[in-house]
This record gives structure tokens, sequence and C-alpha cells, in this order.
């Protein structure tokens, strides 16, 4: 259920009140009995926090890429193969 902010246009009465949508609006003040009490324009309570659904969410299920090799661990990695064949050499 949302909340709802009020505010007393006659003695600045100000209330948060939490109300399904589909109930009346309220117009009499709880403070000077009035029928002076007004549903307030508010900015919505939603964050985003974290990480994002972006980068937890609907990922595809495919592999993950392969860790770049370091270069710094000392051991050489096997050099491929050229692509050329060898020149024959003349006799």
């Amino acid at each position: 259920m949302p909340i709802y902010a009020y505010r007393c246009v006659e003695c600045d009465f100000a209330k948060d009140v939490l109300q399904k949508m589909s109930d009346p609006v309220l117009t009499d003040c709880p403070a000077c009995g009035k029928s002076s009490f007004q549903k307030q324009l508010t900015a919505a309570g939603f964050q985003l926090k974290g990480t994002g659904w972006y980068a937890t969410d609907f990922k595809g299920s495919g592999s993950k890429p392969a860790p770049a090799a370091s270069s710094g661990s000392g051991e050489s990695a096997p050099s491929a193969p050229s692509a050329a064949p060898a020149a024959p050499t003349a006799t």
C-alpha cells in the first residue's frame, strides 16, 4: 500500500497516511477539523542500489570469457605452430 502525504491549508498540519489506492481521499484535518486537508504531490521513494539488475539478472547462460594470461608468471606460453610450411632447402 502506498503512503500519501497530506497537508492542511488552514493550520499547516502535515501527516503521512498509509492508504489503499481505492480508499477515498481524506478531506477533514485531524488537527483543526476543517475540510481543508489536501493530498500533496511527492517524489516516489524508489532507489536503485547495488550493482544493478543489468549486471545480475537476465544474463545469458553462455560460457564466460577465458581469463587473460598474465605475463608476469615466469612461464612462457607454448608458441603456436606457423601457418606456412617450412621452405625446402636446396641441395
